[in-house]
């Protein structure tokens, strides 16, 4: 820390093992903050206790006055300790050394706090300024927030989408080379035409490849097994588990027979090779319907299909699912290479980020989509013999609409995958973040394996008892600043920074495309003359 000729400005009255209580000086010199700093005493802000040669550095939780014996006022303070400092001057998180009542207060320089955030700024990953110290610089560790899974969490408005465009941004002014899948749920980051006017990425040109779910195409034979008998068997059916045994057979039997000239080995029915879906339809009608004797007898099998077939045919009529049932560039084993190209930045053009958009995707599929974006990028690493030269960060906007804390059936198949990347991938250099507005709602596991949070407003009891829960070395006071916090300030707490720190985000520049609506001035001027035709006409073909 730097030379300690700062005045004194109060002492310990109190120190236990969770915080301390100070007693602050009065109309002494040490009263009055230097000019670039805040007030002293002023919740949320730095000062350091000092005795002998240890130097802790603690956040101020409340401020408040009480009478002394003598009837005058105390300035009191209680105070969270965050680490301390070495006598090299190196800041640790973390107490070993508590100090006595009677310690020293000092408040602390711009310079001290600079010097505890040096150590993340060698990379350069920039993503604010201090709440209580403006001209302070806040710098995360790239490593330990994209490789160890993070969260981003608070409540609507709270500036939740900038935060992630402004992250972004800064990594790839600070690591070019970056590696980003990005979910958009509602379309906010991608690239779009709106009755001729076109909203752009707010990323880079050069550095941004935004797709929509239909143009990449995610086809039916690259579900797992369980995602397919969710997609076409109603399981209430009295046939289902006929259904389901039977299917299972016949997609063995057809991923087999057409990928009999590739050495592909041993195919499991979860091996991602391409079937003809109108031969496993012909081959479910055929077993539907056959008898024997010339018709006198029925088989086995006969009409135990007719609730799958029904299924089947309404997913193949409806245009929404055309990128999932009825591919037109994902019709080969083959074709999976270009569709993990895409996925991860690699095909034409090259990409640092991905933006996938969903907000198309029929709500009912959504799940098994988000399902397959997951495991593509975990199997993409874990059978890349360069991962650790390759990782990969994949953000899930929206994370509670379709990673569920609860174990909901059409959600089980996604929830898996996304767990099972917050558990083993960083394994494999593959990175989740989770971005949500209700963090109570979304999987446990997942948030669980979470080391860094960025914590923006959040006002939900049940949301901040939640996030608390997942982030044992939260302090009190830090917390309780969450219902405080203004649109696009933060509380960051984790590996990815040096101590829980109060903080505002840069604004991203260009902005997402979710700027809150205008409410006031359309009420009041009117906004454009809308088209009621032209609306109807996009729901009746599925264009946003």
């Amino acid at each position: 820390m730097s030379d300690e000729q700062s005045t004194k400005i109060g002492l310990l009255v109190d120190v236990t093992g969770e915080y301390f209580t100070g007693r602050l000086i009065v109309g002494g010199d040490g009263a009055v903050a230097d000019d670039s700093g805040p007030r002293i005493g002023q919740v949320g802000s730095y000062l350091s206790v000092g005795q002998s040669d240890n130097r802790t550095l603690v956040t101020v939780e409340r401020s408040y006055r009480v009478a002394d014996k003598q009837g005058q006022s105390a300035h009191m303070v209680r105070l969270t300790p965050v680490g301390e400092f070495s006598q090299e001057g190196k800041f640790n998180r973390g107490v070993s050394h508590f100090p006595t009542s009677g310690a020293e207060i000092h408040p602390v320089s711009q310079q001290d706090l600079e010097q505890i955030f040096a150590e993340h700024s060698g990379v350069g990953y920039k993503v604010g300024r201090l709440t209580a110290f403006n001209e302070v610089e806040v710098y995360l560790d790239a490593s330990a927030f994209f490789g160890r899974h993070a969260a981003i969490l608070g409540q609507s408005g709270s500036g939740k989408s900038w935060t992630v465009t402004s992250l972004i941004q800064s990594a790839l002014e600070s690591m070019p080379q970056a590696h980003i899948i990005l979910l958009d749920m509602h379309g906010e980051y991608c690239d779009k035409d709106v009755d001729g006017v076109t909203a752009r990425s707010p990323f880079p040109v050069n550095k941004v490849r935004s797709l929509k779910a239909q143009e990449l195409e995610f086809p039916y034979w690259l579900l797992s097994y369980s995602e397919l008998c969710e997609l076409i068997v109603d399981q209430a059916d009295e046939n289902a588990s006929i259904q389901i045994s039977f299917l299972r057979s016949l997609v063995m039997r057809l991923k087999r027979e057409t990928n009999e000239h590739l050495d592909l080995g041993h195919i499991t029915v979860d091996s991602p090779v391409y079937y003809s879906l109108d031969a496993l339809i012909e081959l479910i009608e055929d077993a539907n319907a056959k008898t024997s004797d010339f018709g006198k007898t029925k088989s086995p099998l006969f009409g135990k299909f007719d609730q799958m077939l029904v299924r089947l045919n309404s997913l193949l009529n409806d245009t929404r699912y055309d990128f999932l049932m009825k591919p037109e560039m994902r019709t080969s084993t083959e074709s999976l290479a270009e569709l993990m190209k895409d996925l991860v930045g690699l095909g034409q053009p090259k990409a640092s980020v991905t933006v996938l958009d969903l907000s198309a995707v029929p709500f009912d599929v959504v799940p098994m989509v988000t399902a397959q974006i997951g495991r593509l990028a975990y199997e993409f690493n874990f059978w890349n013999p360069l991962c650790r030269e390759f990782p990969i960060f994949l953000i899930c906007e929206e994370a509670h609409e379709y990673i569920p804390r609860e174990d909901i059936p059409r959600y089980r198949e996604a929830r898996r995958s996304m767990e099972r990347i917050s558990k083993n991938g960083r394994k494999y250099g593959v990175g989740i973040c989770v971005v949500s507005q209700r963090p109570h709602d979304v999987s446990e596991t997942v948030l669980a394996q979470c080391s860094s949070f960025i914590c923006l407003r959040i006002s939900n009891p049940d949301d901040q008892e939640y996030v608390r829960s997942m982030v044992p070395e939260a302090a009190r006071g830090t917390f309780a600043a969450l219902t405080s916090l203004s649109k696009g300030e933060a509380v960051a707490l984790g590996e990815a920074v040096p101590m829980p720190v109060r903080f505002r985000v840069n604004l991203p520049d260009p902005p997402p495309n979710s700027t809150d609506i205008d409410y006031a001035g359309k009420w009041s001027e009117g906004g454009r003359e809308i088209s009621v035709e032209n609306l109807v006409s996009n729901w009746h073909k599925q264009l946003r």
